[in-house]
């Protein structure tokens, strides 16, 4: 496994308005890692994946395979360097099929005259069979599931270095979960960086190298992601029936 930085952040602080929803957050990704970042709802996860992605005006720094993206980067750009994003709300087409919504994951890279996205779909479908099996069906038609497998599989049509998942496990059954993380792991395996951002603090942090813990915009703690799962503080916040959601508290 390379050790290289793949993404790092410094200082990096968001504003909406007068609110300042990210406070000085450094993070980094390092190549070959899965690397979650965990918290309660209205932390500012979500905030932070936009910021990374260029979709929210930031103040700090963003570098991305070394190079500082804000304001020199597009969206379209940091696409065509390997940074890929799934919004939380899966943002697919619903009365399109499945085969046509993973083919408009490969525009962008078809547009820079790209044609080898026949051998993407078909790695695709070897990951998610699921998907191979209902590809004539449209998208609308789906289970939560395996939409959320087909928004994977369409970022995954972009051939990602990083791959930036907004709370995959959302509103899913804890087996299906169990799926998509055992996706997330495999994705490892064949070389693909991933930032998981997830509500699910036990899933996430069983599966990832090193965490994050944000709340109300700021690292709360940050560790590997075996110490954080035996970390009282985390245990006692997020990983307990009941728990607080809150370190600092």
């Amino acid at each position: 496994m390379s050790n290289s930085i793949l993404l790092e952040t410094s200082g990096l602080c968001v504003n909406y308005g007068r609110v300042e929803a990210i406070h000085k957050v450094d993070i980094r990704i390092r190549q070959g890692e899965i690397v979650t970042v965990i918290g309660p709802n209205g932390a500012g996860k979500t905030t932070l994946l936009s910021a990374l992605m260029g979709l929210l005006p930031a103040r700090g720094e963003v570098r991305y395979q070394g190079q500082l993206t804000q304001g020199k980067l597009s969206v379209d750009a940091l696409v065509a360097r390997g940074l890929v994003l799934v919004p939380e709300k899966r943002e697919l087409f619903g009365s399109m099929s499945v085969a046509d919504n993973l083919l408009l994951g490969a525009f962008a890279r078809h547009r820079r005259g790209d044609r080898e996205h026949k051998k993407t779909l078909d790695e695709v479908y070897a990951i998610f069979p699921r998907l191979a099996e209902r590809r004539t069906q449209e998208a609308g038609t789906l289970s939560g599931g395996e939409r959320q497998m087909l928004a994977m599989g369409r970022a995954l049509m972009a051939k990602p270095t990083l791959l930036m998942l907004d709370e995959p496990s959302l509103g899913l059954a804890p087996l299906i979960v169990k799926e998509i993380l055992r996706i997330v792991v495999q994705l490892r395996g064949m070389g693909v960086s991933i930032l998981l951002v997830e509500q699910n603090a036990r899933a996430a942090l069983q599966v990832a190298d090193y965490g994050y813990v944000l709340e109300n915009g700021s690292v709360a703690v940050e560790n590997e992601a075996k110490a954080l799962l035996n970390d009282p503080r985390v245990i006692e916040s997020y990983l307990g029936l009941g728990g607080s959601h809150s370190i600092a508290a």
